[in-house]
């Protein structure tokens, strides 16, 4: 073998050495995904407009803030939201959250739902009374605002022209504590009370008939 063949050989025999070592060959790196891709996992539940699908108990998420749907993934990631055992939608939504590989995909796919147009869920309730449920909406309005959209500063997101069956759920689940009751959960907690200021169902249909009203 001539010297030159030798050195040549060298950075061969390294990588050899190498693969060897960590068992593997180098892993190729993670290409980030668009927002249009990212999406493609999500639409079997939230629909292609990003309109909801109550059979399935999704929410509509089209035209969401983009600072609350990124929240709303790190908490699934983590398990400060969904990892409660009654919490059946948030379970299954939890793995769908950790199919984003990095935060960069996170912001990418936070700021694809939120450039989506809202699509506002028709009523689904029945006997509610959107004129009793004005009172009760008092004490919602300091964090989600008279007019139901929502307060970045205060990690409210808005829930105007939201499925009133998804807004019933979500307050079933503060009450119960399936929700809002995680360590690090910090908006959940400030919503729990409030939920817990609606003494029954029916004053929950009251105040989401109210909301439905606000935004039209």
């Amino acid at each position: 073998m001539t010297v030159t063949s030798r050195f040549t050989l060298m950075p061969l025999l390294s990588i050899a050495a190498l693969v060897l070592l960590t068992g593997c060959p180098p892993a190729a790196a993670h290409t980030p995904q668009g927002g249009h891709d990212l999406y493609e996992s999500c639409k079997s539940c939230h629909g292609v407009n990003g309109q909801g699908q109550q059979n399935l108990a999704a929410p509509a998420i089209a035209g969401l803030p983009k600072w609350y749907v990124s929240s709303a993934l790190h908490k699934f990631r983590t398990g400060i939201r969904g990892a409660h055992p009654d919490d059946y939608e948030g379970l299954r939504m939890r793995p769908m959250s950790r199919q984003m590989a990095s935060e960069a995909e996170i912001e990418t796919i936070s700021a694809y739902v939120a450039a989506m147009k809202p699509v506002r869920s028709p009523a689904t309730l029945t006997g509610a009374d959107a004129a009793a449920g004005q009172t009760s909406y008092a004490v919602c309005a300091a964090c989600h605002g008279a007019n139901g959209m929502g307060n970045e500063l205060l990690k409210s997101p808005p829930i105007a022209g939201q499925a009133d069956w998804y807004l019933l759920s979500s307050l079933k689940k503060f009450k119960a504590g399936v929700r809002g009751t995680a360590p690090g959960d910090v908006s959940g907690s400030q919503m729990r009370p409030m939920s817990m200021t609606l003494a029954d169902e029916q004053a929950m249909k009251n105040v989401i008939a109210h909301i439905s009203t606000l935004g039209q």
